[in-house]
């Protein structure tokens, strides 16, 4: 771990469209790119970090001051950092919290993402805000030593995050089954498209025994969960959050549940999907939603909702009347207050509804937590009108 006590190497950011921002390193020492976005999230450093949605994006923090509560040992998202780099004016160098086992620049350092700090996050924030996420470099130590125009090279040399298939790339590659947390009423196959792990710990609270798939589940793998306690289907199907672009990704296992009228769930990158499989498109935001501030009408009640969010790609759906799809009636059921992008879609004639921000949110807000509700009334609704049909095996 680099020394408090000892001067931190030089680092400089480098945008693809040449503006730059000279400051010092933070976390490990060298060189990495990727899209630079940016959070707006005051606190919960550790869950963004460990957001698999993160993958391949160098993260802004527009909190003037990161780091205060270093790191702890229960509130990781995942199995290890996911952001590509790490962006912050000022680092906190001594964490001050009961619950820090070590600091977060060390947890950095330790796991190799290379960060730069001492740079006007404001400034950079606002250039990202006019211009648009883009490709981006953070270079410290020797790295940062090369020509302006050789840097600038080494991220135009970077991927496009349109275009990019990365959910296989940090989905699980085995499945397994976090248990109901007391008596098991419902049995969902929940597929991992880059999974927090608060979805099925929240899920497991609403007496949900949660299959996770990998991303590269097949029909069978859905069905097979149901089969596994009598069943010809899970009680429902859940599709997670996840990072690249939706128009890549392969919806047809998607497009069979909702022909079998299998209630679905799905979040961010699920509600992505399931747009594509009933037939809209998808685009690329400017700069996206992210942080846990984003205020979002939940027009089945007309309650506004303070939600945390972590999306660059949205749903083209109409939002002003209901939209007729192969799979029946659509209508948009959440849209965001400050641009009016969609933010849920509800099925009105099978089983099915999204949205594209994370009930699961930690360190909050929990406004959205009710959808967890939502989802198992479904379920209790379509397994009183349609119940599954038992095999041999028994049932439920």
């Amino acid at each position: 771990m680099t020394s408090l006590l000892t001067q931190r190497d030089p680092a400089v950011l480098v945008l693809e469209d040449g503006r730059s921002f000279a400051g010092r390193a933070y976390g490990a020492v060298g060189q990495t790119v990727g899209e630079a976005v940016f959070s707006t999230g005051m606190t919960g450093y550790q869950e963004t970090l460990t957001d698999p949605s993160y993958h391949r994006q160098v993260v802004v923090m527009t909190a003037p001051h990161v780091g205060n509560t270093g790191w702890n040992d229960e509130d990781d998202e995942s199995r290890r950092i996911w952001v590509a780099g790490y962006a912050v004016r000022e680092a906190g160098l001594r964490p001050s919290n009961w619950r820090s086992s070590g600091s977060l620049e060390a947890q950095l350092e330790t796991q190799g993402i290379v960060g730069i700090c001492d740079i006007d996050t404001r400034a950079l924030t606002r250039h990202l805000r006019e211009r648009g996420a883009m490709r981006v470099g953070i270079f410290s130590g020797t790295a940062a030593d090369a020509r302006p125009e050789q840097l600038l090279e080494r991220v135009h040399a970077a991927p496009h995050m349109a275009g990019a298939d990365l959910a296989r790339e940090v989905s699980t590659d085995t499945a397994y089954v976090v248990p109901a947390a007391g008596e098991r009423r419902f049995v969902v196959a929940a597929v991992d498209l880059g999974i927090k792990g608060m979805t099925p710990t929240l899920m497991a609270k609403e007496g949900i025994e949660v299959h996770v798939l990998p991303a590269s589940a097949t029909l069978d793998d859905v069905l097979e969960v149901g089969r596994s306690i009598g069943q010809e289907a899970p009680d429902g199907v859940f599709f997670s959050n996840g990072p690249g672009d939706p128009a890549t990704a392969d919806v047809s296992v998607l497009q069979a549940v909702l022909a079998r009228r299998i209630p679905f769930f799905g979040i961010c990158f699920g509600n992505q999907l399931l747009g594509r499989a009933l037939g809209f498109g998808t685009y690329k935001l400017k700069y996206g939603h992210r942080g846990i501030n984003q205020p979002v009408m939940d027009r089945t009640t007309g309650k506004v909702e303070v939600t945390a969010h972590n999306h660059g790609f949205a749903v083209d759906a109409p939002t002003k009347h209901d939209s007729q799809t192969p799979y029946g009636r659509v209508r948009v059921s959440h849209v965001c207050l400050n641009d009016d992008v969609v933010e849920g879609l509800e099925c009105l004639d099978i089983p099915a509804f999204s949205v594209q921000y994370h009930p699961e949110a930690a360190a909050g807000p929990h406004d959205a937590a009710y959808l967890f509700h939502r989802f198992t009334d479904l379920m209790e609704r379509h397994r009183a009108t349609a119940p599954h049909a038992p095999t041999e095996e028994g049932t439920n």
